[in-house]
């Protein structure tokens, strides 16, 4: 055989028994060590089965998305996620008893996902509530809240629930630095125009004011992501047409009323389900 031939033939070898090596060794590293962080939409409040590992208030659910990926990946998973937890509880305490959410990250740990923000300054949830109240007092016609409130919810979100935001994701780096870091956007609440009064209290002139909260809330999220070397995990496309407004079986988010979820606007079994699809194909678990 020519020495050059000869040549390229030994570094094709090479070059197999180096992937080959490679590969049997990822194999024996087992699954991955997978801790689920973050709030209620990660929890998963409200859907039944109740996890009984979770501390009571956490409600936290089996079904929940990480339960989902971890089934579907063979993922080791430690989940901490709580319902009503802010970007502040990833370093301290949120209830008596229950420790701070980076506590469960290590140096071992390989994947992190979580949803988080949406509670923090209370403004998210707030906004909720004012223009639920605003709607009724109308009968659902014009836009009280946005009337009322203006951008002081979406400038709360762009002047602190954004640097709350990078800073929880880095203290999870710091805990983790070699860890996969995900950080899910939040599924569409509501339609982008028109609304369901009898599901959804909310003005219709209201419904694009929270539609664009909620956009302003997700794009914090993304840009903190790509702040901290996170990959954000889009929700916005793959959950329109899946809003609360939906009928059951197409809406991932329950309803106020007509709902079959206790804890109301949040995901059900479904959106959690979905969650976990997507978060898998962005992360690149498959």
């Amino acid at each position: 055989m020519p020495r050059r031939l000869l040549a390229a033939a030994t570094a094709a070898v090479a070059a197999l028994s180096l992937v080959t090596t490679s590969s049997a060794a990822q194999a024996d590293d087992g699954p991955l060590n997978y801790v689920a962080l973050g709030d209620s939409y990660s929890a998963a409040s409200g859907v039944l089965p109740p996890d009984p590992s979770a501390p009571l208030l956490c409600l936290r659910s089996t079904r929940n998305y990480p339960h989902v990926l971890a089934a579907t990946t063979g993922a080791r998973l430690t989940d901490v996620t709580c319902g009503a937890a802010e970007t502040k509880h990833f370093t301290t305490a949120q209830y008596p008893g229950v420790a701070p959410q980076v506590n469960a990250v290590g140096p071992d740990t390989d994947l992190i996902t979580m949803t988080i923000g949406g509670n923090d300054s209370g403004v998210f949830i707030s906004a909720i509530l004012a223009c639920g109240a605003a709607g009724i007092l109308t009968l659902g016609k014009g836009s009280p809240c946005e009337d009322t409130y203006g951008t002081r919810f979406e400038d709360t979100v762009r002047d602190t629930t954004y640097p709350a935001l990078v800073s929880a994701l880095n203290a999870v780096r710091a805990k983790a630095p070699g860890a996969q870091v995900g950080i899910l956007g939040y599924p569409w609440i509501l339609p982008a125009t028109g609304g369901c009064f009898d599901r959804m209290p909310v003005a219709t002139g209201d419904v694009p004011y929270l539609r664009s909260l909620q956009a302003t809330l997700n794009d914090a999220v993304r840009r903190a992501a790509a702040a901290t070397g996170a990959t954000y995990v889009d929700m916005n496309a793959v959950s329109e047409g899946h809003d609360a407004c939906k009928p059951y079986g197409v809406r991932w988010i329950e309803p106020v009323l007509q709902t079959t979820n206790p804890v109301v606007v949040h995901p059900n079994a479904l959106g959690e389900a979905k969650m976990a699809a997507q978060a898998i194909a962005v992360l690149g678990l498959g």
